[in-house]
């Protein structure tokens, strides 16, 4: 449902709506770079290729952002967390929810122009680890491209939304998934993938725009030495990458998956890649407590047109923490210790800013910008951390600072040459750490294959588990930080009650947008940090805010869909933490008129249990209710007599006895202990809980329209 300021169109403003037809070429981003013609749009998830995410907008400014008010809005019918990053191309907002459902709107009033359901099986956010979101679509030569959720890439027409083509980028008998924005450089859509967590070997590959016909492929991690090379374009890096890797890595995926940043430098050729964790995440396992494991949590670059290997630099060596360097990464030209300098920045989960040169990889810089309990710094000569003695795992638990929910996580982050700070969502959080017994550790696909140990392999660790982990909860902090690059120092910060806040948006109007955990929608002075407006919102928006202008109008859109990120104390206030099903939001100065809904009261949908079960046992569970309960409860546990989706924690409880003593005969549901095993009722009963999962979250939406 749409909510305008405006009145309801008539014929002479349908005449006036813009056509949908993203115009994005290697001219357009060109322009767009240097402020030209294109400055009123965001053409690419970065909304330039350098990824800094600021707009010469200032329109909207420090002097009058006070007079932001809600323009439009459009529900999106869903409580999964939206990530993305919209596009702003000639008028036409383009914009993509959970499941990778894309919609183009009117950007003046948000009136819809079509949308594009690619129907991804709901599974796939059971096999993602971190639900249906994706952040962000790409745009180029009339075409809006989708990394769907299931692997595929999908090309559609920007006018219409009708398909063009369609390819499956990965396996998908392997537990792969992509949650992060494809990009569109000089006519290539790179991609990449998720999974190292549950048992894959990371890749990136690029595709021709306009036919969808592969172009190549990099492998960020060595497969089984006895396969040989792999006929790719990461043959030679693998060459590099091998000798860093011990025991039998390959049986597990090794991992490195390239889940989210990819980089684009025009004038040298360059993609740079942000490469994720190892797979298993303990080093123990995963590679028998040896060697650096190139190219986990490493950026690495490689040309354009080729894929070929040009450089590396890796962040975290002996990465035993689940410390991806998928974070954000941007490009900018430096004046340091009196060199212009051409670098690369990131500030990923393990708490260091890196400033690189992005021709040859030779760090130029790293500094801390939260507390570290796991290096004291980083070496400019060698570019290795200088680890603490007793930083790797054991059987014993121990509290490490920042922890795998990351000082930095994918939330993008905004750079202002006019005050020459990048401003970014920081986070204080510690997790207890402990490696499985040698015999407790058991690889299984499509499942989390960490190598931890969670809860305490013996009363004494339990105990020690317990203690470490409050204390964990009380020294966490979240806020707005504002780095300098240069001095790598903290400029100011702003805040919050907890982690958890989005990504940013820097503008020539001396303002930084964020959304934040306090539900609220804010802009802050750039150079001082000073709140200057606010806006309650209902919602804890996580995705990249956008600004753009159409006939002389600047507009500040956002996504606001809390995707439930880990945060110890959330939900300890009154109420816990609730917050309204996902919305764009769409602001510009004068807006009056438009009011969100309240908020809506607590779902009535009970929440699914926590799924306990592996994969394959879900599988079995699935064929099961196929064969035995489908005739009455429905297809895929849909509707039926009774939908088994959303059962009552009691009804959780006494399944086994519903289905195999029929302790509810009386009610229509007889014994199936005749055709059932104990097992087999278990697996069911799996899949149910997982079938809930998958669809709680827009059910309970659907109970809010």
């Amino acid at each position: 449902m749409i909510r305008r300021l405006a009145l309801a169109l008539g014929a002479f403003a349908v005449a006036l709506a813009p056509a949908a037809q993203a115009a994005v070429t290697g001219e357009t981003m060109r322009s767009a770079a240097v402020q030209g013609a294109q400055s009123g749009d965001w053409m690419s998830y970065g909304r330039t290729w350098d990824e800094q995410r600021y707009s010469p907008l200032d329109a909207i400014n420090d002097g009058n952002v006070q007079r932001l008010g809600l323009a439009w809005y459009a529900d999106l019918d869903t409580y999964h967390g939206v990530e993305s990053t919209p596009l702003v191309v000639d008028g036409v907002l383009y914009n993509v929810s959970a499941f990778n459902v894309v919609t183009a709107y009117d950007g003046r009033d948000g009136r819809r122009l079509w949308t594009f359901d690619p129907k991804v099986e709901r599974q796939w956010a059971r096999l993602a680890c971190c639900g249906s979101g994706t952040r962000g679509i790409a745009a180029w030569n009339g075409r809006i491209y989708i990394a769907a959720l299931d692997g595929r890439l999908i090309a559609v027409d920007a006018k219409t939304g009708a398909q063009v083509w369609s390819v499956q980028t990965f396996d998908r008998s392997q537990a792969y998934s992509i949650t992060g924005a494809p990009r569109v450089f000089d006519g290539k859509v790179v991609i990449g993938n998720s999974g190292a967590d549950y048992g894959v070997r990371g890749f990136v590959s690029a595709y021709d725009a306009q036919t969808g016909a592969k172009l190549w492929k990099f492998y960020t991690v060595p497969g089984n030495p006895a396969d040989g090379p792999d006929g790719e374009a990461s043959d030679s890096a693998m060459k590099i990458a091998l000798p860093t890797w011990f025991g039998q890595w390959w049986k597990y995926g090794g991992g490195g998956t390239a889940w989210d940043s990819l980089v684009y430098d025009p004038a040298l050729h360059l993609v740079y890649i942000g490469t994720g964790n190892g797979g298993p995440l303990s080093y123990h396992f995963r590679s028998d407590d040896k060697g650096d494991n190139l190219f986990l949590c490493s950026i690495v670059a490689v040309d354009a047109d080729t894929g070929q290997y040009r450089w590396h630099y890796q962040m975290v060596p002996e990465d035993d923490w689940d410390f991806t360097c998928t974070q954000p990464m941007m490009l900018a030209d430096l004046k340091i210790g009196g060199r212009n300098r051409q670098v690369i920045m990131q500030a990923p989960k393990n708490g260091f800013f890196y400033v690189l040169d992005r021709k040859t990889g030779e760090l130029i810089s790293a500094q801390n910008f939260v507390p570290q309990s796991w290096a004291s710094h980083v070496d400019l000569k060698t570019g290795r951390p200088a680890m603490y003695p007793d930083v790797h795992l054991t059987t014993t638990p121990k509290l490490m600072t920042p922890s795998l929910l990351a000082a930095h996580s994918w939330h993008p982050m905004s750079y202002s040459p006019k005050t020459g700070l990048v401003y970014f969502p920081a986070m204080e959080q510690s997790t207890v750490y402990a490696r499985q017994e040698d015999d407790a550790f058991h690889f299984v696909p499509f499942r989390i294959n960490a190598g931890y140990d969670y809860v305490g392999s013996t009363p004494e660790r339990a105990a020690l588990r317990k203690k470490l982990q409050a204390e964990a909860n009380a020294m966490e902090k979240g806020y707005l930080l504002a780095w300098n690059p240069v001095t790598q120092k903290e400029a100011w910060r702003a805040p919050y009650s907890h982690p958890g806040s989005g990504g940013t948006l820097a503008t020539a109007g001396n303002l930084v947008f964020q959304g934040t955990i306090e539900r609220t929608f804010a802009a802050y002075r750039a150079d001082t940090g000073q709140k200057l407006w606010d806006m309650p919102i209902d919602n804890a928006p996580v995705g990249g805010p956008v600004t753009y202008m159409i006939d002389g109008v600047q507009y500040v859109a956002i996504n606001a869909g809390w995707n439930g990120a880990i945060v110890a104390n959330l939900g300890k206030g009154p109420g816990g933490f609730q917050v309204s099903p996902a919305r764009l939001l769409v602001f510009k100065l004068g807006a009056k008129g438009v009011a969100l809904p309240p908020l809506p009261p607590p779902a009535a949908l009970p929440r699914p249990p926590a799924l306990q079960a592996s994969e394959d046992v879900v599988r079995k569970g699935a064929q099961l209710y196929g064969d035995t309960c489908s005739r009455c409860h429905g297809d895929g546990a849909v509707g039926g007599v009774k939908d088994l989706r959303w059962m009552t924690p009691e009804t959780h409880a006494a399944f086994d006895d519903i289905v195999l003593k029929g302790i509810r005969a009386d009610r229509g549901m007889a014994s199936f202990g005749d055709l059932l095993t104990r097992e087999q009722a278990d697996a069911i009963h799996a899949y149910l809980i997982a079938r809930g999962k998958e669809d709680w979250a827009d059910a309970a939406a659907e109970q809010h329209k």
